[in-house]
């Protein structure tokens, strides 16, 4: 009987046949419950299950409290208090021979049982009334933490290694599997999802080494160690096509091919370090960031990216931070070819370049598509910092004129070969010049024609991307006093999309105020503020989006005086005029951006 004697069932057999151990359950012989170890990595999945409640205090683990070791203590006194719990509500064990199952496991399979039975506890009639969900629902945690950490781990072994040795990843557990008829083998696992074995890299059915007629399905061994953890549908479905529920061992032997880039990192780090799974792909490159305690694993880390991940066949590490002035920077090869030309896919587009020379950025591709659904056919868009292109050519395509600048003489190369593989080189004018001087320069005299005497007609917007995080809050000073002429209306101010990096508590408000004092005038309310991503614990990136103020982008008219002996005067704007200015052009920015663009 569950957690108070379970009865005898039927003995799992093993391919070979092995001796299997029976025991009764419930009491101090049974398992320990998941989590309550006071190892380390106990700890850890204490943690990882967020539930606080009847958590013991710390103890190291070889105290003894009353002659008992405090592990033994821990486990007893957690069975205690789950038998007075079922007391208090007036579960009795008669009660859960319902739930009542048939265990006789083998040794290696016998300490999930208890992660099994807890989940049957869990749909048991009236256990919900406890209001324990927050108890039960992280089961699911406990079990794939002790899943990653025991049975499909790679070997201790291999801890400290800094050579990839692939054949020190062998290794060999015990799986429960059923023996079926090979004809019906299909059929049945439409019906065994659940309960069939889901690991990457190994098959689920095999061939069964002693009846060329029948075949072996490998069945999880955290859902599945006797006949008596089938679903009642599914030990319908079994009992309809004649198969046996018995379960059989199979001892499976698990090589470097089947474990993942996560346990084979998890497996070599020292122990509590963090471990490196993620990298930013940029076509056949994968460009990871590696962090002090990984540099003496960066080649192994390099190779094992590139084995895990098809497609893949080169590892680099960056090892400066983008601080120079045409914004790449300096990276080592860990592992694979040493051919930095790419071809990557964004959005539908092509680009391609050489990524040792040039800066591209793939976790940007939301924003690059956020940017470009802004703007309308016909808009106008000056891409101050245009890398390759991945603002302007989008933009391009969805008949905008595009005017693409860039420092980098590799990034300019680029954006015209890349226009031109996107057939959109009619449409871009690509320039090679600093930020200040393209904006002074041909962003002037365009600006000067678009919201000139006739700009009036004008019904498309103008748009200007600023994409240089770390400098080009600095930039937007250039646009004082840029223009000449009477102001044109408010609806036809140019938009700016400028970005930068805060660590600020408030990022949004620091962006705000940065750009502001540059200006010389706030923009917290003539502004709106986007969350870009997070590019490192507590450094975001933020992109702000305002119209330039007339106020700001006109030099100041001079008045027509009577006395033409005094110097001209400069036109003052009062507190008044500036705030209704902002008022105006906050309406105006707001109902633009929630317009969706026409597709």
């Amino acid at each position: 009987m569950l957690l108070a004697g379970r009865q005898p069932g039927p003995s799992a057999s093993s391919y070979p046949s092995l001796p299997v151990n029976s025991r009764a359950g419930g009491g101090a012989g049974s398992p320990a419950l998941p989590g309550s170890r006071t190892d380390r990595g106990g700890e850890e999945r204490r943690e990882s299950t967020g539930s606080d409640d009847a958590r013991p205090s710390v103890a190291n683990r070889d105290d003894v409290i009353e002659g008992q070791p405090f592990h033994e203590r821990l486990s007893s006194e957690r069975h205690q208090s789950m038998r007075n719990l079922w007391r208090q509500f007036g579960f009795s064990r008669i009660l859960f021979k319902v739930e009542t199952c048939r265990i006789s496991e083998s040794e290696s399979l016998a300490p999930l049982a208890w992660t099994s039975q807890i989940q049957k506890l869990s749909r048991a009639p009236g256990i919900f009334l406890l209001d324990q969900r927050r108890r039960f629902s992280t089961m699911t945690e406990i079990e794939t933490n002790q899943r990653d950490s025991e049975l499909f781990s790679p070997p201790s072994n291999v801890r400290g290694m800094t050579k990839l040795d692939r054949t020190a990843f062998k290794k060999t557990v015990t799986i429960p599997v059923l023996k079926v008829r090979k004809e019906i083998v299909n059929k049945l696992m439409r019906s065994l999802k659940r309960a069939a074995l889901q690991r990457p890299g190994i098959k689920r059915v095999i061939e069964d080494p002693e009846d060329e007629e029948s075949r072996l399905v490998m069945l999880d061994p955290y859902k599945i160690f006797t006949d008596g953890s089938f679903e009642r549908a599914e030990l319908s479905i079994l009992k309809q096509l004649n198969v046996s529920p018995q379960i059989h061992k199979y001892n499976l032997e698990l090589t470097y091919e089947n474990f993942k880039s996560e346990e084979i990192l998890r497996a070599v780090l020292p122990e509590g370090q963090d471990v490196t799974s993620g990298f930013s792909r940029v076509g056949h490159i994968a460009h990871l960031n590696l962090r002090d305690h990984q540099l003496p694993f960066k080649h192994l880390i390099g190779q094992v990216m590139i084995d895990k991940n098809p497609g893949i066949t080169s590892a680099v590490n960056k090892i400066n931070n983008i601080d120079n002035t045409y914004r790449n920077f300096q990276m080592e090869v860990l592992s694979g070819e040493e051919n930095m030309m790419t071809k990557v896919r964004e959005n539908g587009y092509t680009y391609e370049f050489d990524f040792s020379k040039v800066y591209w950025n793939p976790r940007l591709s939301t924003e690059h598509s956020r940017i470009t659904e802004l703007l309308k056919s016909g808009d106008v868009l000056f891409d101050v910092f245009a890398g390759v292109g991945p603002f302007a050519i989008p933009v391009a395509k969805k008949n905008c004129t595009v005017f693409a600048n860039d420092l980098n003489p590799e990034s300019h190369k680029w954006l015209l070969h890349n226009c031109k593989l996107n057939k959109v080189d009619q449409k871009v004018k690509v320039f090679n010049l600093d930020g200040k001087d393209f904006l002074q320069g041909p962003v002037r005299e365009e600006l000067m024609q678009q919201l000139g005497p006739l700009s009036k007609e004008r019904k498309h917007s103008v748009h200007i991307v600023m994409n240089l995080p770390a400098k080009a809050i600095e930039f937007l000073s250039v646009f004082k006093l840029l223009l000449d002429g009477p102001p044109c209306g408010i609806e036809l101010l140019p938009i700016v999309h400028c970005y930068s990096f805060s660590k600020d508590p408030n990022p949004a408000k620091d962006v705000q105020q940065r750009a502001g004092a540059v200006l010389g005038i706030s923009l917290e309310a003539c502004s709106s503020v986007h969350l870009v991503r997070n590019v490192a614990p507590n450094k975001e990136m933020l992109c702000i989006t305002f119209r330039i103020p007339a106020a700001v982008l006109y030099k100041n008219q001079t008045l027509t005086l009577e006395n033409q002996d005094d110097p001209p005067l400069k036109r003052q704007k009062t507190d008044k005029v500036f705030s209704e200015e902002k008022t105006q052009i906050a309406s105006v920015t707001s109902l633009e951006m929630s317009s969706p663009s026409p597709h």
